[in-house]
């Protein structure tokens, strides 16, 4: 079973990476949150600034990097065409889609690092032990986790086998919706029986016992864990006064 595209791709000797999952999780809320709260694109674009900056520091390539967030620009792609034919104010309508994206990508991008840079076991032993979370929803999350990499060897099984028998819908657009309805409805059936023999397993093992668990792996949150966090909430608080001071500061609910 191949975890490529759920593995880390960070260098662990990484300064940021080394840190608590806990800690980097909460850093990329505390930047969320911030910069969904005013429209405009100055804030978004010294928080970005800031994030681009500070990939190195968690060890990895901007190339890298680009490869892992290739679906984000797709959805950016999609929300900007969507907003150039739909939107109603066209007088603003470029600064508008500008806003949208660095909104967008400011918000995150923190996110991918955080998963790009964190082992799935380390995030769950971290929830459990740091953040109180119930190791039966951590465990459980981190065994969906790891077998999201199935889902798209599913799905090219599922494309070869059709073809096999014969089922194709060449160019008829119609046949084309029709059997990816199929082939998807197919692969939401494999899904929930692999997760209900999951779920059945897990059971079996006594993840459902409320017997207090012990934990293999430490997981500690230290002082360069909270400076971490600090270091986000002051990015945040920085974007915003810079969006504010420049007059530029649009508030989500106004």
């Amino acid at each position: 079973m191949s975890f490529s595209r759920t593995a880390p791709i960070a260098d662990p000797a990484a300064p940021l990476a080394r840190r608590n999952p806990v800690a980097k999780l909460v850093a990329a809320a505390v930047l969320a949150l911030a910069l969904v709260v005013s429209l405009d694109p100055v804030g978004p674009a010294v928080a970005l600034t800031a994030e681009l900056a500070a990939v190195p520091l968690f060890g990895i390539r901007y190339r890298a990097l680009a490869r892992r967030t290739w679906p984000m620009a797709v959805s950016v792609l999609g929300a900007v065409v969507t907003l150039l034919l739909f939107a109603a104010d066209r007088q603003h309508i470029v600064t508008s889609a500008l806003a949208l994206v660095l909104r967008l990508y400011a918000v995150a991008l923190p996110g991918v690092i955080v998963f790009a840079t964190t082992d799935p076991t380390d995030l769950a032993d971290a929830l459990v032990q740091n953040a109180r979370v119930s190791p039966r929803f951590a465990i459980g999350t981190l065994a969906a986790w790891r077998l999201v990499p199935l889902l798209g060897q599913e799905w090219r099984l599922i494309g070869l086998a059709r073809r096999a028998r014969g089922i194709d819908a060449g160019r008829d657009p119609l046949a084309r919706l029709r059997l990816l309805a199929s082939a998807s409805f197919t692969l939401l059936v494999g899904a929930i029986r692999r997760g209900t023999r999951l779920a059945t397993a897990m059971d079996a093992r006594g993840f459902d016992s409320g017997i207090p668990r012990t934990s293999a792996r430490t997981q500690r949150f230290a002082g360069a864990d909270a400076a971490l966090i600090a270091a986000a909430a002051g990015i945040a608080a920085a974007a915003l006064t810079v969006s504010v001071l420049t007059g530029a500061f649009s508030p989500l609910f106004s």
